[in-house]
């Protein structure tokens, strides 16, 4: 750098001319200019020496012009910098704007004169509202030629207004003046631009004769002083700050003091984290969450919202609570009354999400701490109490030196069972949602993001979803995972980056590309249509690829602007008019404006291709701008969709809160009771006839039903009892049950019951894993469905309450219940000839049954069941739905020949009609007839719902589910939703349980209409009753309770249905008959000891705990 000093003082010597000589000192005292570091980001003890970085002021933005010529050749031919140019000022300033964002370092802009300066303040708005450091140097003309009529000549001087920190013009550039004015001229400003608060400053140059380089002589005389600077490497003037030094030492700080009182008496704090810009600010403000113990709300930009998460730990992640959709949590009116905290502390001045300031202020008066470095008033609604002005890292230092008491952890657990069920909500609508929406793309976008990545998002609706909709994610990368292990820190922080000054949607193409080289990560920038046509010239930008890494440009392309589709206006105004005046719908084509600048455009139309191309493109070296195809009106549709769900979500958590008894205990977690013991019994029941699911002999006279009754006791005397059934023919077995079921006997006992088990959102599964250590694909289907089924039940028991009031507590209503029922499908096996089948269905009918089933497939030929299915239909007439179940029994090319039989049958639908699944929608679509999915969805190994994407088709029109066979209350429940929101029937199917698992099957079928109701709201559609498939009653000739089932036809209703109370006091009063039961199954002596292993390069030691007999194995200690 010395050498480079020198070089200097012999090229200024060396200069044609003054404009030269002026130019060269501009630049080369830019290039010398460290940044110094600011009060805000060092401890105290460093604010009395002279702090530079190592990194030089080497960045220019050089807009081609010819008054400007002397800067931009000088800075262009300077060894120490970096230059970039663009034909639009306007983009160009707003790359500047995005590069001192990235890197924390000003910017330096060269323009010519006239309305190339005026092109620059959308930039310098930005910039000055959002504290960004920029130095803009704008060439002009000279004082004579000003107010003259010159050519290109306005008044720059002062034309920033209020948004430049600092602004002076130079006088034209002349040897009568000393050289040393232009170097303290810079460094003053640029000591402006740095210090606090941060943000633009303006110098304005004239020059005389541009494009005059012939050698014109001056005087060496002006250089007068500049020696030591010259033969040196460091500015002319270093400024040095001390004020915060003193201040402290003079007892300023003794207000903190307050503030760490107000922080450690109060009860329900909230820390709430707003735009945070480096990632040392971000690691702090993480620690401060752990260390008070706080709910976190963490905007956008806040870095810590699409957060990183260890896949390893998941206990970890409770180290910190974050309250991630507590904006769509407040769509409650519930909600809102309740919420309230006595303290909030923000950290940052900006929050994206609209409902979360208007919590807040709703809080008022409470204690409002607002922390952030600027010394601006960023109070719109007027009521912070306390505002800091520091560094995170210094307010966070001063926290951690003192110990918090953790008072408020039912608060915390409250606001966390609130947050995870809105979450489910959401995460469901959203993957339930095949086609690609926008809140979609906010969801996943995490998903691209690495610890080497950043995000830069767009304004309007683009930072509102990501805001809404963007979520944390799990990552693998393990040196990542020691760094987040040894801190005992929960997740990793993506940085992200906006224009959220002025909010405004021009120049953020620029910006991103600015941040890219500024902060030197590959930057993904997720920005709308209009957004993009309002800076497509940063495209001329991107191509240039200087200093930076490959960019992702992700741009939801709705040919308009479809914020105001969202707004309370939209539904009452002339579309022409919001086509016009507030969409700005267009039909450009975002790719023919890449192919223009020679980028690489990627059309995206479905989820699997975004995913994919995000996943491709991060490892690739080029860049990519990937359009996402939207549309006004469907994302219009879908928030509203979503904004609804979450409103009910929100509305079912705060009911299930609001239940709570008063003197509930929380320590680790919240729950509500502690299993006391479970024991289980072994019945067997007589039927009347063989199921229709087995392949018994039909001449036997004796049929029987064999299963488990669970009897699950909590720690205050309440019992809920489950059923276990397992069916042979999906591959469970008596034996095996037994032996997983002996085995959740022993582990069960002492187990806590989490206050979130009745909502069925996920709850379940993660209470198994979590408390039980079982995996969710090890549990066998029935003892799940009996485990779920018992526990529910007990909960019901100890509130004095009942199963269907906990799964919907918000709908409670006794009368009600007392007048429901649920509509009843009979079964019929079919055997026989047609007259005979279809003489008992008439009967069914007598009876008063109004839908019926019946099992086909088991002939020699379709054409045999065909001739039943048509005779059945002609005796019962067009009235009665019937319904056929192939059992997967058939060959396409059958199910093809029995369709084409019965097209006139009318049938509401077909019960899995091949044994190929992947042929059902090309069977619908050749037949035209309706079908129904069964085996297929108890075959899911994976996801439920990226297996059920396969069957969005319109020809397949219901679901049917058997909840012991899929696995349980909690998948049948997901399952029944996501065929409500396709607009299908979810219909529950019994497997030949006994009366008490019949019971709680109408209890959540009633649940599961209700659910359908709510679409129907929402949907504003008109959707009939559903028959459930619970006829299997009739082969019962025993049972395991002496209380006879509520079913019965039901005059005023017209149909065939079983009683929702009957079936609510059948399990409220629910007494096991001793006469069924073969066997009781108690909690047996365990034998615990170490099994030890010894190889020849290693040993072991196996815990084990044994039941029955004791074994000869055993080694170690007892």
């Amino acid at each position: 750098m010395l050498d480079d000093a020198n070089e200097t003082s012999y090229s200024l010597q060396d200069q044609a001319n003054i404009n030269a000589v002026w130019a060269s000192l501009i630049v080369e005292e830019c290039s010398r200019l460290g940044i110094v570091v600011s009060k805000n980001f060092l401890p105290l003890d460093f604010f009395c020496s002279i702090c530079l970085i190592d990194t030089f002021f080497q960045y220019f933005c050089v807009a081609p012009g010819s008054r400007s010529s002397p800067l931009a050749i000088a800075a262009s031919s300077h060894p120490l910098t970096t230059c970039i140019s663009c034909f639009d000022e306007r983009s160009l300033a707003f790359h500047a704007v995005g590069y001192s964002k990235g890197s924390h370092k000003p910017a330096v802009i060269i323009t010519s004169s006239g309305t190339a300066v005026s092109n620059l303040l959308p930039a310098v708005v930005e910039a000055s509202q959002d504290f960004v450091p920029l130095l803009l140097l704008t060439a002009d003309r000279p004082p004579e030629l000003l107010d003259a009529g010159a050519n290109q000549a306005i008044n720059q001087v002062n034309h920033f207004g209020s948004f430049v920190r600092f602004t002076f013009s130079l006088p034209a550039p002349t040897d009568n003046i000393p050289a040393r004015m232009v170097l303290t001229t810079i460094d003053s400003a640029v000591h402006w631009a740095t210090s606090l608060p941060f943000g633009p400053v303006h110098i304005n140059c004239p020059f005389r004769e541009p494009l005059d380089d012939s050698s014109d002589n001056w005087m060496l005389n002006c250089l007068k002083g500049l020696d030591i600077w010259m033969s040196g490497a460091e500015p002319f003037t270093k400024y040095i700050q001390l004020q915060n030094y003193l201040a402290c030492k003079a007892g300023a700080c003794v207000p903190m003091a307050e503030v760490l009182e107000i922080i450690k008496g109060t009860d329900t704090g909230l820390l709430l984290l707003g735009a945070i810009h480096t990632e040392d600010e971000i690691w702090a403000a993480l620690l401060l969450a752990k260390h008070l113990n706080w709910p976190v709300v963490a905007d956008i930009l806040s870095g810590l919202r699409l957060r990183k998460l260890l896949p390893s730990l998941p206990e970890i992640e409770e180290n910190v609570l974050f309250v991630d959709h507590l904006d769509h949590a407040l769509l409650s009116e519930g909600v809102r009354g309740w919420i309230h905290f006595d303290v909030i502390v923000q950290i940052g001045s900006r929050i994206t999400s609209k409902r979360v300031s208007q919590m807040v202020e709703d809080c008022f008066p409470c204690t409002y701490i607002l922390v952030d470095n600027h010394p601006c008033r960023h109070d719109p609604s007027h009521f912070v109490t306390h505002r800091v002005q520091c560094s995170v890292r210094q307010f966070v230092d001063s926290l951690m030196q003192s110990q918090f008491s953790h008072r408020s952890n039912k608060w915390c657990f409250y606001l966390r069972v609130l947050n995870t069920m809105v979450a489910w909500d959401i995460s469901f609508q959203i993957n339930a949602e095949y086609s690609i929406t926008e809140p979609h793309v906010a969801h996943v976008i995490t998903e691209a993001l690495s610890a080497e990545s950043a995000l830069f998002v767009g304004n309007s609706m683009i930072i509102r979803d990501a805001d809404m909709y963007g979520r944390s994610c799990k990552t693998h990368a393990q040196s990542i995972a020691h760094m987040m292990l040894d801190s005992e820190l929960p997740c990793l922080s993506i940085r992200v980056a906006g224009n959220r000054g002025a909010s405004g949607i021009d120049g953020l193409l620029s910006t991103a590309i600015g941040f890219a080289v500024g902060c030197n990560k590959q930057v993904l920038c997720l920005v709308g249509d209009v957004s993009m046509l309002h800076d497509t010239n940063g495209l001329a930008i991107l191509t240039q690829r200087v200093s930076r890494k490959p960019m992702r440009i992700l741009v939801i392309n709705n040919h308009g602007g479809a914020i105001f589709s969202l707004l309370p206006f939209a539904d009452k105004t002339d579309p022409q008019i919001l086509d016009r005046y507030f969409y700005t719908s267009h039909t450009i084509s975002i790719q023919k404006l890449c192919e223009a600048h020679s980028v690489r455009h990627l059309p995206v139309k479905t989820k699997v291709e975004l995913q994919e191309a995000l996943l491709k493109f991060e490892h690739e070296k080029t860049d990519c701008v990937i359009e996402v195809e939207s549309c006004i009106g469907a994302n219009s549709t879908f928030h509203s969709t979503l904004r609804k769900s979450a409103q009910q979500a929100a509305d079912h958590a705060l009911s299930i809160l609001s239940r709570l008894p008063v003197g509930v205990s929380i320590s680790d977690g919240l729950f509500l009771y502690k299993i006391h013991k479970m024991n289980f019994s072994l019945y067997r029941i007589q039927l009347c006839a063989p199921p229709t699911s087995s392949s018994a002999d039909h001449h036997h006279n004796e049929f029987h039903r064999e299963g488990y009754i669970l009897s699950v006791y909590l720690e205050d005397g309440s019992v809920g009892y489950g059923e276990v059934a397992p069916l042979e023919i999906h591959k469970e077995n008596l034996v095996d049950v037994e032996e997983q079921l002996l085995f959740l006997l022993h582990i069960i006992k002492g187990i806590k019951i989490d206050v979130s088990l009745p909502t069925l959102k996920g709850s379940f599964t993660s209470w198994i894993w979590s408390n039980l250590g079982i995996m969710e694909c090890s549990i066998f289907p029935s003892v799940r469905c009996g485990l779920e089924m018992a526990i529910l039940n007990a909960i019901a028991v100890s509130q004095g309450s009942s199963f269907i009031s906990m799964l919907q507590p918000q709908m409670i209503n006794e009368e009600i219940y007392e007048k429901s029922s649920v509509k009843i499908c009979a079964l019929v096996d079919s055997n026989g000839t047609p007259n005979e089948v279809a003489y008992i269905a008439s009967s069914l009918v007598e009876e008063g049954f109004t839908a019926i089933k019946l099992k086909v497939a088991r002939r020699a030929d379709p054409i045999q069941d065909a001739a039943v299915i048509c005779k059945v239909r002609n005796e019962v007439g067009p009235c009665v739905e019937l319904r056929v179940d192939a059992n997967r029994k058939w060959t396409y090319e059958e199910a093809i020949q029995f369709g084409f039989l019965v097209r006139d049958c009318d049938l509401q639908y077909i019960e899995e009609p091949v044994e190929n699944v992947d042929d059902i929608v090309k069977f619908c679509e050749e037949t035209g007839l309706p079908a129904a999915l069964d085996e297929t969805i108890d075959n899911f190994q994976e996801s439920h719902l990226n297996m059920l994407a396969k069957y969005t088709h319109p020809g397949i029109v219901a679901v049917v589910i058997k909840p012991s066979v899929i696995g349980g209350f909690e998948k049948a429940a997901l399952i029944a939703r996501w065929a409500q929101k396709h607009g299908k029937m979810a219909v529950v199917s019994a497997a030949f349980e006994s009366g008490l698992g019949l019971s709680t099957y109408i209890l959540f079928s009633y649940y599961l209409e209700q659910l359908n109701v709510v679409y129907t709201v929402m949907n504003r559609e008109i959707r009939p009753s559903i028959a459930h498939g619970l006829g299997t009653y009739k082969w019962l000739k025993q049972d395991v309770t002496a209380i006879p089932l509520g079913i019965h036809y039901d005059p005023c209703k017209g149909f065939m249905g079983a009683s929702v109370a009957g079936a609510i006091q059948l399990l409220k009063n629910f007494k096991v008959n001793n006469n069924v039961i073969h066997k009781t199954f108690n909690e047996e002596q365990v034998h615990r000891y170490h099994l030890t292993v010894n190889s020849k390069n290693f040993s072991y030691s196996i815990k084990v705990h044994e039941v029955g007999q004791e074994s000869n194995v055993s080694t170690g200690t007892s």
